[in-house]
């Protein structure tokens, strides 16, 4: 489980393609820090199994699933990227609770400079529309941020400095992928309603 706050920007150092699947190489020194093979490490939302840990890269290995439900597959060296550890049950949850499984890719429609924060609308996928409510919650590149309007094809958000600062939200422009994540109890409570 993750709580969609960014603990650092890593950097992609690899991406080996292995036929269907592929082998990611993510430089990260907080994340790397106490991590060992076998731990999970979101990277741009997405829980991944650690393999290996060397100095402050690890690898992991990423299935056809994984590449074709995410933007992780137009990954390349030099792609920064939002690294989040799995939580631990001792932790403040400080965003929503998340399981870095991708519900869908968005595309960054337009982004709004503000005096303080940024404006930024997403795309949104026509079969997750009916999880995203204003004010509620979702994550978009592992961040978890609150949804500031939603209509049938696109939602918004706000960013503040700090998400500006540190996740690679700060940088994405118009035309850029983004992986999103809807809030799992939406999903829940529409499976447990249509019974």
């Amino acid at each position: 489980m993750f709580t969609g706050i960014v603990e650092e920007q890593g950097e992609v150092v690899a991406l080996e393609q292995l036929g269907e699947a592929a082998r990611l190489a993510v430089r990260g020194k907080i994340v790397t820090g106490d991590a060992g093979h076998g731990d999970s490490i979101a990277v741009n939302g997405v829980c991944l199994t650690v393999v290996t840990v060397e100095g402050e890269v690890f690898t992991v290995d990423v299935m056809r699933e994984t590449l074709e439900r995410s933007s992780l597959g137009g990954l390349a060296s030099g792609s920064k990227v939002n690294l989040e550890r799995a939580v631990r049950a001792d932790q403040r949850l400080g965003g929503h609770i998340m399981q870095g499984h991708v519900d869908g890719v968005g595309t960054i429609l337009a982004r709004e400079p503000g005096e303080h924060w940024d404006d930024v609308t997403v795309a949104l996928p026509a079969d997750l529309n009916r999880y995203v409510v204003e004010k509620g919650s979702i994550a978009v590149d592992g961040v978890s941020l609150t949804v500031t309007k939603v209509d049938a094809t696109s939602f918004g958000i706000s960013l503040i400095p700090t998400t500006l600062q540190l996740t690679n939200l700060g940088a994405k422009q118009p035309g850029e992928q983004v992986n999103l994540e809807v809030d799992v109890i939406a999903k829940y409570v529409e499976k447990l309603v249509a019974r």
